[in-house]
């Protein structure tokens, strides 16, 4: 890895492309410390640090501390991801959508619905957050006017616009996955506090050098085994073979870029199904408090508790970890979901066709079609099973031992998988400048 970042900053145009995002990073950060004006931080940051569950620490993660700090960015990245979720759900349920998807054209024009999506749910978080918050303590009795909420209501709009903006930047001028990268550096930017809260609770509060050393090894393990998985995870992939009809291999070679298989991931949804569907679960929660709704001791309370990853596995309350049955639906839903948005066995079966290729055993056309389908519907399923299991170890750690965290199963999984995808891509970017450097000289 470390290797990989030096040979590209050697590349002029990679070099170029790292340095934008690491000055849009700082960009971010920099917003993350601006204050929404008028409001009462202090207010906020006792408010927030009352709250038991997990879903305001969870929202409070992917936007980088920004909203317990009530900056202009407080709302983040999460308006945009939950846009994404709309927009693509109607695609693949609206028959003209998902033709227009298929089409330059009709994808931009998705794209800026889905812009348009983002600030229309952003305002909406954005007047949650204003007048629920404003009437409990967020504005002080005196500046309880409608121009005081309208300008936190505005400011927190306008935040959520720009960084997506940002995003949007990242992918088309520096190493992609703008997103991504967004919620990754905000999750991380959280770890050292973290860390120093698990090693506070655990370690240095032992009430021997035995149990600290135990407690620090048990912390480690979980921390490294959730990692390994990932990674093994994302290494994984199913070669499916493909052999051509009277091509040279020069011909072969321009064709398939010197393959002889179609690569299928075995996570071919990457982190997104924990993203939608930890977005999804926290989403009503969150909702639920910006609206001053108070769920009180009924079926409501329950729900909500059961909504929330930090209920489950403990031992006191097991009857929320059934949540976890509502989390591993979803993490499946959205695997099937986002891998029919991303990968088109059809067009794979027309393009194999077209240049006198075939998969051995396998009819060309609407057999390969099937087959494909068939072997990708098992990669999915054990794909998004592993996803749950990875994400599932740091739960049960912080559920049975009352551990406090925000990089959880699905804080960890994201950064780990977000920075091998990215890595990913700026050898891809290395590779391709290389190869046009080769054809120049």
């Amino acid at each position: 890895m470390f290797r990989t970042i030096v040979n590209a900053f050697k590349i002029k145009d990679v070099r170029k492309r790292l340095l934008y995002t690491l000055l849009t990073l700082v960009i971010i950060r920099l917003g993350s410390q601006l204050p929404v004006p008028g409001v009462n931080r202090s207010y906020f940051a006792n408010w927030f640090a009352q709250q038991n569950g997990d879903a305001f620490s969870f929202f409070d993660a992917f936007t980088g501390g920004s909203f317990t700090s009530m900056s202009v960015f407080a709302l983040g990245i999460t308006p945009y991801i939950m846009a994404s979720i709309i927009i693509q759900m109607l695609t693949l349920s609206i028959p003209k959508l998902e033709e227009m998807s298929r089409e330059e054209d009709g994808h931009k024009k998705l794209n800026e619905a889905t812009r348009y999506a983002t600030v229309g749910l952003a305002l909406f978080e954005a007047i949650g957050m204003a007048v629920g918050f404003g009437q409990r303590g967020l504005l002080d009795p005196q500046n309880r006017t409608f121009l005081n909420y309208a300008t936190v209501a505005l400011a927190l709009t306008a935040g959520a616009a720009f960084v997506m903006w940002l995003g949007e930047q990242i992918t088309e001028k520096g190493i992609g996955n703008g997103s991504s990268i967004i919620l990754v550096f905000n999750i991380a930017s959280r770890i050292p506090s973290d860390i120093s809260g698990l090693y506070n609770q655990f370690v240095a509060s032992a009430s021997n050098v035995g149990k600290a050393i135990l407690s620090g090894i048990i912390i480690i393990a979980v921390i490294v085994l959730t990692i390994v998985l990932t990674v093994l995870l994302n290494a994984g992939v199913r070669k499916i073979p493909v052999h051509y009809n009277g091509r040279s291999n020069a011909s072969r070679i321009a064709a398939m870029g010197n393959t002889n298989n179609i690569p299928l991931r075995i996570n071919t949804s990457g982190v997104m199904p924990v993203i939608f569907a930890s977005s999804l679960m926290q989403f009503p929660v969150i909702i639920f408090s910006m609206f001053g709704l108070d769920p009180g001791t009924g079926a409501w309370s329950h729900i909500m508790k059961a909504l929330q990853s930090s209920y489950w596995f403990n031992r006191e309350t097991p009857i929320y970890t059934l949540g976890l049955l509502l989390y591993v639906v979803l993490v499946i839903f959205f695997a099937y979901f986002y891998t029919a948005i991303t990968f088109n066995p059809v067009l794979i079966s027309d393009n194999l066709k077209k240049r006198g290729g075939f998969i051995p055993g396998v009819r060309p056309g609407k057999p390969t079609t099937e087959y494909l389908n068939n072997i990708l519907q098992y990669i999915i399923f054990i794909g998004a099973v592993g996803l749950f299991i990875v994400v599932t170890i740091p739960i049960v750690f912080n559920g049975l031992f009352g551990a406090s965290v925000t990089f959880a199963g699905t804080s960890l999984i994201i950064i780990v998988s977000v920075v091998l995808d990215s890595m990913r891509q700026v050898e891809t970017m290395m590779v391709e400048r290389n190869y046009k450097g080769f054809l120049n000289s």
